[in-house]
């Protein structure tokens, strides 16, 4: 099984601000803007929030309700008005997937998605970081794939026709991977759909370092590549990684959409996956270095 780290959701460069974590701990991934796609920011509800509202907040208005959204990864049904027999859906093209083709992702490979997250607050009648608060890289949602779709290949449904790798013209390779119906790890079936979010901010699902920049991350020891384990992609200069003890701080590349790992080469990523995964059915302490109230 291959395992993806999917660079996903506003960042720097498209949205330019960071997705929020919310009051209660909620995670909301904020789709990039996208001119080609059929769907408005107001169009979507995530963890009870109108995406067009908090978009207009948190970017002081340059993004509008009224701009239009790129759905995708499309992973949560309750988000976006669906035709019967929706599955979760995501997309990629040129640079990035051929990546993915080159290292052949495909059926039974995981995609873990991570972006830029902040804490934010409601103030003042509106939603508002939290000063002080550290920006972090947190994984916020998952897929397993169980289809790959060729866009313009082969026929597709129509209940798929609304998502943007669909709906538009897309760059070279646009291709669109379909989540399987159960998640399974290593053979094993778990109690788990092939694709979801983390609702809850959880430690276990922070890749930033305590006290870090948000590229700094810190990840068990076992990630760390050897002359006998080709290393995760992107990632190649051994001068990004500093195992200390049982952890290893690496300094992630600032380019880059997925980051392959091979987990034939890297079993002890099945228990750290199932680990990750209990995040889904419980979340942990709510902390994020910042409390509640900001201090």
């Amino acid at each position: 099984m291959k395992l993806i780290l999917s660079r996903k959701a506003f960042d720097s460069g498209a949205g330019k601000v960071a997705n929020p974590i919310l009051d209660d701990g909620s995670l909301i991934p904020m789709p990039i803007p996208d001119k080609q796609s059929p769907i408005r920011y107001e169009d979507l509800t995530v963890a009870g929030q109108n995406l067009g509202r908090v978009a207009v907040e948190l970017t002081n208005g340059r993004t509008r309700a009224d701009h239009f959204a790129h759905l995708d990864p499309d992973l949560i049904e309750s988000a976006y008005p669906r035709e019967p027999g929706w599955r979760p859906l995501f997309g990629q093209v040129d640079a990035a997937q051929s990546v993915l083709a080159r290292e052949e992702v495909g059926p039974g490979d995981l995609f873990l998605f991570f972006g830029w997250f902040r804490r934010a607050t409601s103030s003042g009648g509106r939603l508002r970081y939290v000063p002080g608060a550290p920006d972090l890289h947190v994984i916020w949602g998952w897929m397993q794939i169980g289809t790959v779709v060729p866009v313009g290949s082969v026929e597709h449904p129509s209940w798929m026709s609304y998502h943007p790798h669909i709906a538009s013209p897309r760059g070279r390779g646009n291709t669109v991977y379909v989540a399987r119906e159960n998640l399974a790890l290593d053979g094993i079936d778990l109690d788990l759909p092939g694709a979801g979010v983390f609702d809850l901010y959880d430690d276990r699902l922070r890749l930033t370092k305590k006290g870090s920049n948000r590229s700094t991350w810190e990840l068990p020891s076992w990630f760390a590549p050897s002359d006998s384990r080709p290393p995760l992609g992107y990632h190649g200069d051994p001068d990004r990684w500093h195992v200390d003890g049982d952890r290893v701080e690496l300094q992630s590349a600032a380019r880059g959409q997925e980051f392959v790992l091979d987990t034939a080469w890297y079993p002890e990523a099945f228990g750290w996956l199932r680990g990750l995964l209990d995040a889904a059915q419980v979340a942990g302490d709510f902390d994020v270095e910042v409390g509640r109230d900001g201090t």
